[in-house]
């Protein structure tokens, strides 16, 4: 009993610590977000960096959903959300 205690208290904290992860990697992207909101500049930014990062990122969600691994799918959806208006802003202010 004391075992099956100790392994889900582990698989909780991983999960935990998967989300805490995913929730700094994605919070990171929102100055960026902003600041290319409010500057409609985006010349310093890669249009392939970006094209890629999304595209990556992408494939993190489906992954995520093929292993039904939720912080790896809830913290994809997020960044992609900030990454893709970031790439979609490259393409319109080129």
């Amino acid at each position: 009993m004391l075992r099956s205690q100790l392994l889900v208290f582990i698989m909780n904290f991983v999960t935990i610590l998967g989300l805490i992860a995913g929730i700094f990697t994605t919070i990171s992207f929102l100055p960026q977000v902003i600041k290319t909101w409010r500057t409609r500049s985006t010349k310093d930014i890669s249009l392939e960096m970006f094209a890629i990062f999304c595209f990556g990122i992408l494939l993190w969600i489906i992954y995520g959903m093929i292993i039904n691994n939720l912080p790896i799918i809830f913290t994809n959806v997020a960044t992609l959300s900030l990454a893709l208006p970031i790439l979609l802003f490259k393409i319109k202010y080129k």
